[in-house]
């Protein structure tokens, strides 16, 4: 089971910190990605790490902004989101996944969501 929180109201230019917290034993052997949906979109991948946390890679619309990262001792994903911008207003989701990949259907455990709101 996973549950993401730490989303919010920032001013565009800020910044927020999400986290998703794992619920077993195995979340070390799991590639963690973070995905958000904003209303009337499709779900889009906006970063992933994969088990051991050497690997990570990100959307290019948040390149340089976004940064993911893990504690597999706190069963916890991050994601670090700076300077925000009012496009990057969505609903915000954690998954794991046998492999690292920003292909959502290979995602077999999804979270629910936080709201993330960037208002300019």
């Amino acid at each position: 089971q996973l549950q993401a929180s730490g989303g919010g109201l920032v001013q565009a230019g800020g910044s927020l910190r999400l986290s998703c917290v794992a619920s077993g034993r195995t979340f070390s052997s799991f590639a963690m990605g973070w995905f958000r949906q904003a209303p009337g979109k499709e779900r889009e991948f906006v970063a992933a790490i994969s088990w051991g946390g050497g690997s990570t890679y990100y959307a290019d619309s948040v390149k340089g902004r976004f940064t993911t990262s893990r504690d597999n001792a706190k069963n916890t994903v991050y994601l670090q989101m700076n300077n925000l911008k009012p496009e990057d207003t969505a609903v915000y989701s954690c998954a794991g996944a046998k492999t690292v990949t920003s292909s959502h259907y290979e995602y077999d455990y999804w979270g629910q969501g936080t709201q993330v709101t960037v208002s300019s």
